[in-house]
């Protein structure tokens, strides 16, 4: 009886037997699925490639940061603009700023 079952189920006859119309819904129903299935993994893939190509962007990024950062903090080194002002015949002053003191109204009438 099992191998006739499944001599059966091998020959395909369940497709054209008199409740086929039901097993062949059965079918298209499972051939749906399997296909959003496929689709939907083939989505989640190209998210995570999508995701590791960013993260490598953010990486590249966060390292020219640092470089630019730390290249602007050279060039903000009083040695360095004293250096690029001299080609410009500007020097730094040699003799010390003076602190001006205001004297406001109400101090100076009493």
């Amino acid at each position: 009886m099992v191998k006739k079952g499944l001599l059966d189920l091998l020959k395909g006859k369940f497709l054209v037997s008199d409740d086929a119309p039901k097993n062949w819904l059965f079918i298209i129903f499972v051939s749906f699925l399997a296909t959003v299935m496929i689709g939907s993994s083939h989505s989640a893939d190209k998210k995570v490639h999508q995701i590791a190509a960013l993260n490598e962007e953010v990486k590249e990024l966060r390292s020219e940061f640092v470089d630019v950062r730390s290249d602007v903090q050279k060039l903000k080194l009083e040695s360095k603009i004293t250096e690029v002002l001299s080609v410009k015949e500007l020097y730094p002053s040699e003799v010390p700023p003076k602190k001006i003191k205001v004297m406001s109204k109400t101090l100076a009438s009493k």
